[in-house]
């Protein structure tokens, strides 16, 4: 996936992202469990393969390469996060290892394995969360009691931050609300699934109630402006408006699927419902932020226009979440239960179609 786009035209100038094509692994993946496509294994195989080609000598992965696939200067810093997100899409990719061809499953297992040898040095918020993920999502097809030692080395850490900070009506693992704070909860609500640890439980539900409290109002999501963060103590300013990115909406959605297939609050999936709206139009601005025409996602809502720009962050943060939506709504409710997941669900059947997803408008290297 290339990293940009001017209005729907990749721009080669601007290169490829591990960020980006983990996201495109996940999506891909998720599109795969829904239709049992076999024309997303060229799609997956090629997104895992790049994943592998920024995955260093030293354990860590890089997360910047131009358009001659060298890596670039931007590689000097700032690479938890990337690093993190590598590790949830190798997860999620051996999560659907029985659909997947044994070479690549094992390929990818064993690029997970290595890649998690040294990352108790990571200690970035959001990447630690990204780790929980891709072990719980891991633990599902291949159970490893030392990969869920290394998940609660995590959650603990993430326990810790919740206990320090959350005080006086503020719930939270930071003093700050920033960029895509659902997977803080959503991790450990999986870390939860994976432990049966309680604890975890009740901080991911508290913290993700309250963080539900900043981003709601009449019937909209209105995700933190990357314009400016919420610091504890502030109050909302539900009339400042701009700085929506998708992503972050994304993830909201992601997290209240997870959020309603565990605890069948019916507040959860109809936030989905409410958060996936704002792509078609239920934004302060009442635009669609979705391109039906092709399959691109605008790169953000600001105060008075939309970013026209369709780069592969924003299309592909759409998908999932579309994904996301079509695997909740199209199977019946279960019923809820506490008990740890232990083992892959069965292999998902759908008739579903995806229309007007156009991965190539965005760029394939």
């Amino acid at each position: 996936m290339l990293q940009f786009s001017v209005i729907n035209q990749p721009d080669l100038d601007s290169g490829y992202t591990l960020d980006d094509n983990s996201r495109a692994l996940v999506a891909m993946c998720q599109h795969y469990e829904l239709t049992n496509d076999a024309a997303d294994l060229e799609y997956i195989e090629r997104y895992f393969n790049f994943i592998k080609f920024c995955f260093q000598s030293d354990g860590y992965f890089l997360n910047y390469v131009d358009d001659t696939k060298e890596f670039t200067k931007q590689n000097s810093e700032n690479l938890d996060d990337a690093n993190g997100r590598a590790i949830w899409a190798l997860g999620y990719l051996i999560s659907i290892g029985d659909l997947l061809p044994i070479e690549l499953f094992e390929k990818a297992f064993l690029t997970l394995q290595i890649a998690l040898i040294q990352v108790r040095e990571i200690h970035s918020t959001r990447a630690m969360a990204f780790i929980i993920k891709g072990i719980y999502y891991s633990n599902l097809n291949n159970n490893s009691i030392h990969n869920l030692d290394l998940l609660q080395h995590f959650a603990n850490r993430l326990v810790q931050m919740y206990k320090h900070e959350s005080k006086d009506n503020w719930f939270w693992f930071e003093s700050y609300l920033t960029y895509a704070n659902s997977i803080l909860p959503e991790a450990m609500l999986c870390a939860y699934l994976a432990t049966g640890e309680y604890s975890y439980k009740e901080i991911a539900k508290k913290s993700f109630d309250f963080l539900l409290t900043k981003i709601y109002r009449n019937d909209q999501i209105r995700v933190i402006s990357n314009q400016g963060w919420l610091k504890k103590g502030e109050i909302v300013n539900h009339e400042k408006v701009g700085g929506e990115q998708p992503i972050d909406v994304a993830y909201t959605i992601l997290a209240l699927s997870k959020f309603y297939t565990v605890f069948k609050e019916e507040k959860y999936l109809n936030k989905m419902k409410i958060g996936f709206s704002w792509f078609l139009g239920n934004n302060h601005l009442k635009q669609i932020i979705y391109n039906p025409c092709t399959g691109g996602c605008y790169d953000g809502l600001e105060d008075t226009y939309i970013n026209l720009n369709q780069g592969a962050e924003s299309t592909v943060s759409y998908l999932m979440a579309r994904l996301t939506m079509e695997k909740q709504l199209s199977h019946k409710p279960q019923k809820s239960s506490d008990k740890m997941e232990v083992s892959r669900k069965s292999k998902l059947k759908s008739s579903i179609r995806i229309e007007g997803v156009k991965m190539h408008k965005v760029g394939i290297i």
